[in-house]
């Protein structure tokens, strides 16, 4: 098979989309003898999980390590969710991989994510690589990625999401959350206030902590900032290239990591800062060049769009903003539009292409029910493509046009690319 087909196998096997638990792709990964013999960081978290994954993957190359990624979900293509050394893994290469996995199964029934977890952990482990970083997919203690122990963890924002599966607070979903410490071992926190569950679960295990705010200070001015912490300080530091404000938290976060890992993978204050300034994460608030402004942003729950909104505010004056919106269902939707509309005068709702979403005609009744002001408008939409075609032939030069509320909306733009404005993506 190939790995389109291959990846059709995947969703056939499992009659749960997600099923929390680590007893089923343990025994596997165990039968396959899975393991790496290079430095694990693992990063789990509400928000900033991948970011804060492409600044170390992008600090670790500059360094001159060799790298691999993992993240998830992709934008558009599966293979972005394994890349080696910047560079997504190519099909034919991951074939023989999930091939080992269906011969180490048996009649082990695994999830999509728990299946193509494991083949691309598989991919990463044969490739020599110097330091692999992992992102959660989904909260940490009984999430896939777990499988794998993390030399050192990383715990980005906490906040509300997946509550059905993780808890109804901040405290329950962070002790999910801190589920991929390993007792000895570095963590990293940088939420700046974290659940006391977080910090609780970091001294059960005697880890070596670093709290922004705390262990690790940061500031700057219009030009650069500086970081300090346990005795070392860099200064002069040019802004992350990932646009926004709490990109600076991450990037402290980042910092505090090749510290605690400076034993094992030593990097100078070049690297960080060629690094910093030379990360690229398509989707998380990407102001495409030209007129009208297009901004594109995966922000899929109430506290990412809180960060997205803070970001627009800051981005300076326009006439109008028009807003391309899809999500999935069993997000908080009201929460979702809530943070944005003082800031959005038109409303483009559209379709997705996934069973989880919901629909446009879902996603307008809600904003109805939320008593909008007279002035906004709204309609509804195939995909985000026809959203983003209507909103461009509606906008004036000086508008704004916003792209979020899931990945399947920003990959949907990403993978058609807009005339004239963004190529349609492509791996080559």
């Amino acid at each position: 098979m190939n790995l389109e087909e291959w990846l059709g196998h995947c969703e056939r096997l499992h009659p749960q989309t997600i099923e929390m638990g680590l007893e089923r792709v343990s025994l596997v990964a165990k039968t396959m003898g899975l393991a790496f013999d290079c430095p694990v960081v693992t990063v789990a978290g509400t928000n900033g999980k991948g970011s804060t994954c492409a600044m170390l993957e992008s600090v670790y190359r500059q360094a001159g390590y060799k790298t691999g990624l993992y993240t998830s979900p992709h934008l558009v293509y599966f293979q972005e969710r394994c890349c080696i050394n910047g560079q997504p893994v190519a099909q034919a290469d991951l074939v023989r991989h999930f091939e080992r996995v269906e011969v180490a199964r048996g009649n082990v029934s695994l999830s999509y994510f728990e299946f193509t977890s494991l083949a691309l952990f598989s991919c990463l482990a044969d490739a020599g690589l110097d330091v692999v970083i992992l992102e959660v997919g989904l909260g940490g203690r009984l999430d896939a990625v777990n499988v794998i122990d993390a030399d050192c963890a990383v715990i980005t924002s906490v906040d509300l999401d997946h509550m059905a599966l993780l808890g109804p607070d901040r405290e329950s979903i962070g002790w999910e959350k801190a589920g991929i410490m390993r007792a000895g071992n570095p963590v990293v926190i940088s939420d700046p206030a974290p659940p006391a569950s977080v910090l609780k679960h970091a001294s059960h295990l005697q880890a070596d902590v670093w709290q922004v705010m705390q262990d690790v200070q940061f500031a700057g001015d219009n030009q650069q900032w500086t970081w300090r912490g346990r005795g070392r300080t860099y200064s002069g530091l040019a802004y992350p290239a990932l646009r926004g404000a709490n990109q600076l938290l991450n990037a402290a976060g980042v910092i505090a990591v090749m510290e605690a890992m400076r034993a094992q993978l030593p990097v100078t204050a070049q690297a960080i800062r060629a690094g910093l300034s030379m990360v690229a994460w398509p989707g998380r608030f990407q102001i495409l060049p030209g007129q009208p402004a297009i901004v594109l942003d995966v922000a899929h729950n109430p506290h990412a769009a809180a960060a997205l909104a803070h970001n627009l505010d800051a981005m300076g004056f326009y006439p109008r903003t028009h807003a391309v919106v899809g999500a999935m269902a069993d997000k908080d939707l009201a929460g979702l539009l809530r943070r944005m509309m003082p800031l959005v005068d038109c409303w483009y709702f559209c379709d997705l292409p996934s069973p989880r979403a919901a629909s446009a005609h879902d996603l307008k009744t809600v904003w109805q029910s939320m008593k909008p002001a007279a002035s906004a408008t709204a309609i509804t939409c195939t995909g985000p493509s026809e959203a983003t075609r209507l909103a461009l032939l509606a906008a004036d030069p000086a508008d704004r046009i916003l792209i979020f509320g899931s990945f399947f909306t920003v990959g949907g733009v990403l993978q058609h690319g807009i005339e004239g404005r963004l190529p349609a993506a492509s791996l080559t």
